[in-house]
C-alpha cells in the first residue's frame, strides 16, 4: 500500500515567496542561481544547490556551510517550522497553446519503499553522481530541501474532489516563478487527512521527476540505520517529501523531450534514409513551423512517428517503423509497450543498431537534449548533425511501461511546469 503521512512542515516565513523560490537544482547554472540570488539573500538556491555545476559532488564543506545557513534562517524566523501536521495543496496556474491549466497537487510524506517492489515505480533510470550530492545534502542539513513528484490514478476525481472541498479562502503562501503561479494551502484537519490516507492507500505512484532523490532517500534511510540502529516505523527518516498529483488532471502535461545526435559529421538525408530504409517508412516533409505544428503533423501519422531533421541538406522527413512492435525478435525481456514507445525505438533500433554500426563506425552516438524543436534544430545545425523531433510520452505509456517493471530511456518525458523549490521543506527529525 502507498502510506502517506501529515507533517510539520519546514516554510518561508513570508506570504508572497516569489523572491524566495526556485526551478528544480538540476536544470540551474551558476548564472542561474546568481540571479536567484539577487532577488533575496534567502533565496533557497543558497541551500538546495551549495555546489555547481548540479548533479555533480563537491566537498563536505559547501554541504556543511548550507547546513549553518539553514540552521541560522531558521534562527532568525526567515524559516518557520509549522506547529501541527498537515498536508500542503499546491496549485500550479500556467499557460500553455494559448491555454491556462491549472495542475493540482499536495506535498506529504511518502512512506519509503524499494521501487518496483510494492507500490511505487520509477519511469527512468539514475545515475550515481547525482544521488552522492544529494546524499551530501540530505546528511549534513536533515531535511529533503526539494520533492519528489509522483502521479497515482484517480479516473474518479475522488481524491481531487476531496482535496477540493478541504482548501477555503485564499492560500497561506503563493509566488510567481518564471511565469507558473505556485499557490500553496494547509490541510491540518485530522479527519480529513485520514480520509486522504484512506484513499490513497491502494494507489500506485509513478515517480514523475526526482528519481536521484528518491533514491538518495533509501541511501540515507540506510545509512542512518546503519549508524543508529533500526529505527520506529513512524520515524521521519523512513519517508520522502513527496509532491503527488491525479493522472487524469487536466493540468498535468507532459512535454516531448527533443534529441540531436552531434558527432555524425556531414551524414546527409539520404545516407540516413538509406540506413533506415529496411525498418522505416521515410516520408520527406516540409519543416513544422513551430511545436504546436510538429504535434499535430506526428499525431496525424501515428503514435511511433518521429520527425528528423538532417542539417548537412536542410531536409525533414517523418519516418514510422514498417511493423508496429520493430523490436519484438530483439528486445525478449521487455515488455510490448516498452518496446513500442518511440523513445524506446529511437534509442534501441535507430541508434544502436542501425545509426552507429552503418554510420558511426560502431562507436556511440553522442546525443544533446532540447525542450523545443527549435533548439533541437539549432543544435544539430551547430554540429551537422540530426535532430530527433518527438511526440510527447502518455499518460497510458508511463503507467504501462512502469508497473510492467521497464524503465524508459532517459529524458522519455518533460513534466510541465517544473516544481517550485522551496514552498516546503520536509525536516527529517
Amino acid at each position: 500500500m502507498a502510506r502517506i503521512e501529515p507533517f510539520t512542515a519546514i516554510r518561508f516565513n513570508s506570504a508572497d515567496v516569489s523572491h524566495l523560490i526556485a526551478p528544480p537544482y538540476d536544470i540551474l547554472d551558476e548564472s542561474d542561481k546568481a540571479t536567484l540570488q539577487a532577488k533575496d539573500d534567502h533565496n533557497i538556491v543558497g541551500i538546495d544547490l551549495p555546489h555547481m555545476p548540479p548533479k555533480t559532488a563537491g566537498p563536505d564543506e559547501v554541504y556543511l556551510k548550507a547546513a549553518g545557513d539553514l540552521t541560522c534562517w531558521l534562527d532568525i524566523r526567515a524559516l518557520v517550522r509549522d506547529g501541527r501536521p498537515g498536508l500542503y495543496v499546491y496549485h500550479q496556474t500556467y499557460k500553455l497553446g494559448g491555454k491556462t491549466l491549472t495542475r493540482k497537487k499536495f506535498f506529504a510524506r511518502l512512506r519509503l519503499e524499494e521501487l518496483g517492489k510494492g507500490q511505487i515505480f520509477a519511469h527512468e533510470q539514475t545515475f550515481g553522481g547525482p544521488k552522492e550530492d544529494r546524499l551530501k545534502l540530505t546528511t549534513a542539513t536533515r531535511c529533503n530541501v526539494s520533492p519528489i513528484f509522483g502521479l497515482y490514478p484517480d479516473a474518479s476525481n475522488e481524491i481531487s474532489e476531496l482535496i477540493g472541498e478541504a482548501i477555503e479562502g485564499e492560500p497561506s503562501q503563493q509566488g510567481m516563478l518564471d511565469g507558473v503561479e505556485n499557490k500553496l494551502w494547509v490541510i491540518d484537519d485530522l479527519p480529513t487527512i485520514k480520509s486522504i490516507q484512506v484513499r490513497m492507500a491502494d494507489k500506485p505512484i509513478f515517480i514523475a521527476d526526482g528519481h536521484h532523490r528518491y533514491g538518495t532517500a533509501l541511501m540515507y534511510r540506510d545509512q542512518y540505520v546503519a549508524e543508529y540502529g533500526q529505527v520506529a516505523e513512524d520515524d521521519p527518516v523512513n519517508f520522502v517529501l513527496a509532491v503527488l498529483g491525479g493522472m487524469e488532471d487536466p493540468g498535468a502535461t507532459i512535454q516531448p523531450y527533443f534529441r540531436s545526435m552531434t558527432n555524425l559529421p556531414g551524414v546527409t538525408s539520404n545516407e540516413l534514409k538509406e540506413t533506415l530504409a529496411d525498418a522505416f517508412e521515410w516520408k520527406a516533409t516540409a519543416m513544422p513551423k513551430d511545436d504546436a505544428a510538429l504535434a499535430k503533423a506526428l499525431a496525424k501519422v501515428g503514435p511511433q512517428a518521429i520527425a528528423l531533421y538532417v542539417a548537412k541538406d536542410d531536409a525533414c522527413a517523418i519516418i514510422t517503423p514498417k511493423h508496429a512492435d520493430p523490436l519484438a525478435g530483439m528486445e525478449k525481456g521487455h515488455s510490448e509497450a516498452w518496446r513500442t514507445l518511440s523513445y524506446t525505438i529511437l534509442h534501441k533500433l535507430i541508434i544502436d543498431r542501425l545509426v552507429s554500426p552503418k554510420l558511426n563506425g560502431g562507436e556511440p552516438v553522442a546525443m544533446h537534449y532540447q525542450k523545443s524543436m527549435a533548439e533541437s534544430i539549432a543544435d544539430a545545425k551547430a554540429n551537422s548533425g540530426v535532430a530527433c523531433l518527438m511526440q510527447a510520452t502518455t499518460m497510458t505509456q508511463l503507467r504501462d511501461i512502469c508497473t510492467a517493471g521497464d524503465l524508459m530511456p532517459q529524458k522519455s518525458t518533460y513534466f510541465y511546469p517544473k516544481l517550485a523549490t522551496g514552498m516546503v521543506i520536509n525536516p527529517l527529525y
